[in-house]
């Protein structure tokens, strides 16, 4: 393709581009966030996953169909051995505008030099607490003094912008929030507070999720009176910070943006997600094995984006396998 050729463009049923894959290279992860991975769920022994050639090979021809942003996502992803070399291998791939990972930040420290190196970024990093009692309360480890490492290393490497994620959750950090977007300050990041989804095989959605009004009274003392901000093809609405900057909040429960996502997910399993709360999935692996056909892999991408919903279905949680989704959010990619 060249500088002249129109990029080709994805579209669904519903007139909404779709531009953006986030690549899960792992569902493993070294902590157990109960919203995520909770401690009480095996993680399966794969045989089917698929291999980092053959996710490059995917993100390859999704290139060429019209995506330009990559998120490489787990699980944790840098718990794959490989993906410093797999991130070099995608920055190399014409094409693709924005390639970003997210982590929880705990091999970070270890990462960050070598993954500017390989072409990545941007990063964002998970930390749902500054307290080490709290961080191991949802994580399962006390790893919050590693994962603070990782952020300033990210920093120094030039990893630009640092986003930290918060999933907010009534009686276990939402008391927290003034003092997060202080901290983010500190580092030069932004920080978003995320509403806690019904999804996957998380527990105490009911009693814990609290929603982008109330976020905003706990921070409002912070914020300019400004009117807030959405970004193209952001799912956060940013708003102005009284010492400089923005926070963000993704409310993807309360304030529903399905008009504006532009993603679909390739989870390691080989399964194209079109909608991070729906069951439908288009699988890969007869476009990759015993050969890679890209006209087959380009037919998985059609038959995805022809599978997208008009508006996403949440269903709240009542106990631990109830929900819209019955994976773990660590086995869909984020």
């Amino acid at each position: 393709m060249t500088a002249d050729t129109p990029q080709p463009v994805l579209r669904d049923r519903y007139g909404r581009a779709v531009n953006y894959l986030r690549v899960s290279v792992t569902d493993r992860c070294n902590l157990r966030c109960f919203y995520c991975l909770p401690r009480d769920c095996a993680v399966p022994r794969r045989n089917d996953s698929l291999s980092l050639e053959e996710l490059a090979a995917v993100v390859g021809v999704a290139v060429g169909l019209g995506i330009s942003k990559i998120r490489i996502t787990g699980g944790e992803p840098l718990v794959r051995p490989g993906v410093i070399e797999f991130v070099r291998r995608l920055r190399a791939v014409p094409g693709i505008s924005d390639l970003a990972l997210s982590t929880n930040g705990t091999l970070l420290a270890e990462h960050a030099a070598a993954l500017k190196a390989a072409g990545l970024m941007r990063i964002n990093v998970s930390l749902d607490s500054l307290r080490p009692e709290v961080f191991r309360a949802i994580s399962g480890r006390n790893d919050v003094d590693r994962v603070c490492a990782g952020i300033a290393a990210a920093r120094a490497a030039g990893l630009q912008p640092i986003k930290l994620n918060v999933v907010v959750m009534r009686g276990v950090n939402d008391d927290e929030l003034p003092r997060m977007i202080e901290f983010a300050a500190g580092q030069g990041a932004q920080v978003r507070f995320i509403e806690y989804m019904p999804l996957g095989i998380g527990q105490r959605w009911e009693s814990s999720y609290i929603s982008r009004a109330e976020i905003l009274e706990r921070i409002r003392p912070q914020l300019k009176p400004e009117p807030p901000r959405q970004q193209a093809g952001d799912t956060a609405t940013y708003y102005a910070l009284q010492g400089g900057g923005e926070a963000g909040i993704i409310s993807p429960v309360s304030c529903r943006f399905c008009e504006l996502c532009n993603r679909l997910r390739l989870t390691v399993d080989g399964k194209l997600r079109p909608c991070l709360t729906g069951e439908g999935e288009v699988d890969v692996h007869r476009a990759l094995r015993p050969q890679v056909l890209p006209e087959h892999i380009s037919e998985c991408f059609h038959a995805a984006i022809a599978g997208r919903q008009q508006i996403g279905t949440y269903r709240p949680a009542t106990g631990p396998q109830s929900s819209a989704t019955p994976k773990p959010m660590a086995a869909i990619g984020g």
